[in-house]
């Protein structure tokens, strides 16, 4: 299957969720990877503000907070078409919602890319060899070829976002771990 058709069907099915299950599962999911060893023993975690018919991050961002944890998220630019971790302290200020629907950080100091313990990704589907299927935009697939990013690359989705298979070519970064509802998947790269 195409990319873009691919897309299209998996946006249909997350906005096909009631908020009710979104909210549900993405406690179930975010309590997994707070479960985990790699988020316990992460200083800076870096994770994606979450849109509507997203997993819902904000338990894991409240719980770094918690914990003492720096929390980075991207900052986008859509001119210059890439991504900086920037930290944020606070989910009421300092965010402003943009025409893609995303809230970016409107200030926020640059964390160092390896100083990132954890990465935790967005994305639209993911298949069992951790290829993951993005927005279209390679901001994260760019991000990850700096080699000064030694983090762990995960992703949080809904188990009906786990597919068969996802096209992907050489530009792509696949994740090492794909955390749903139903658990931790770590991914095995052939």
């Amino acid at each position: 299957m195409d990319k873009g058709v691919l897309r299209q069907k998996l946006r249909q099915q997350l906005v096909q969720m009631s908020r009710e299950e979104v909210a549900s599962k993405s406690k179930q999911i975010c309590d997994h990877v707070i479960g985990t060893e790699v988020f316990q023993k992460a200083s800076v975690v870096m994770l994606f503000l979450s849109m509507p018919h997203e997993v819902d991050t904000t338990p894991l961002i409240l719980t770094a907070w918690q914990r003492g944890k720096t929390v980075a998220v991207p900052k986008i630019s859509w001119q210059q078409r890439h991504m900086i971790p920037v930290e944020i302290t606070s989910l009421e200020t300092g965010l402003k919602t943009d025409l893609h629907g995303l809230r970016n950080p409107t200030g926020g100091v640059p964390v160092p890319y390896d100083e990132i313990d954890l990465v935790i990704t967005p994305g639209l589907g993911f298949d069992a060899t951790g290829n993951r299927l993005g927005r279209g935009g390679s901001y994260y697939d760019t991000f990850f070829t700096s080699n000064k990013i030694t983090a762990a690359r995960w992703a949080v989705a809904f188990s009906n976002q786990v597919c068969d298979r996802i096209p992907h070519d050489d530009s792509d970064v696949p994740v090492e771990a794909v955390v749903t509802e139903n658990g931790i998947m770590v991914c095995k790269r052939n």
